[in-house]
């Protein structure tokens, strides 16, 4: 860790953006044909992989279409507040419902993604667990009605 609690970049040569490339095309993809697209042995992948996960650059996780598995509406909200932004994102980012928090500047304070299974649940998190947060001023809810991209496949290029 660099000073004030933040991550220390980590350098990454050509190879190793290329395996994240192939991970990201494929996460499953074997570590052998990984190896005979960028150049190395089996082995030095895997080693390299492991290096990537443990420190923290990559996470190999499945990656799952929310409606598929039932989870119908999707939202961002906006939040104005006041007092220590870091303290309310933790509180937002223990809630179970919410998949993505950013402490920004602008119009508003925090955004938050949530994924709930229905209306009836967005309303619930919005009205008896966002709103009664200490610091939360406004919200804004941004209903999704269709999602057209959603990728994670930057940071290599």
């Amino acid at each position: 860790m660099a000073a004030a609690g933040k991550p220390t970049p980590v350098v990454l040569d050509a190879t190793s953006k290329a395996i994240i490339e192939q991970l990201q095309e494929d996460g499953r993809r074997p570590y052998a044909t990984i190896g005979r697209a960028v150049g190395l042995s089996e082995a030095a992948v895997r080693q390299r992989v492991q290096r990537l996960v443990d420190s923290g650059v990559v996470q190999i996780v499945a990656v799952t279409d929310p409606i598929q598995v039932g989870f119908t509406r999707q939202a961002m909200i906006g939040i104005k507040a006041e007092g220590d932004l870091e303290q309310l994102a933790d509180s937002l980012a223990a809630m179970p419902e919410v998949d993505y928090v950013v402490i920004t500047a602008g119009a508003f304070d925090v955004l938050v993604e949530v994924v709930c299974e229905d209306d009836e649940r967005l309303l619930e998190v919005l009205n008896r667990q966002v709103r009664t947060l200490p610091g939360v001023r406004a919200t804004e809810t941004f209903v999704y009605l269709k999602l057209r991209k959603q990728l994670y496949n930057w940071g290599t290029r």
